[in-house]
């Protein structure tokens, strides 16, 4: 099984807790690329995300341009709508 050491996961874990929805998805795109295959669903378990949003995350970073720029949601912006 594919995995990092415990105490890089808890590393991993917090950073990703800081991140905002589009770098998640970036992120967790990035340490995919590092590991051989089927290192999406140890990524998306280990951040409890969707397979989906780390393959969006990949696609994004396949762009030449950041299509996304300036559309990052605040926490609550969809709240009381």
């Amino acid at each position: 099984m594919i995995s990092y050491e415990k105490n890089i996961e808890l590393k991993m874990k917090r950073l990703f807790k800081t991140l905002s929805e589009k770098d998640k998805r970036r992120y967790a795109a990035i340490e995919v690329e590092k590991l051989p295959n089927g290192g999406i669903n140890y990524i998306s378990k280990l951040f409890g995300i969707d397979p989906k949003t780390i393959r969006c995350g990949m696609e994004e970073l396949e762009q030449q341009e950041d299509t996304t720029q300036g559309r990052i949601r605040k926490k609550g912006a969809d709240e009381n709508v």
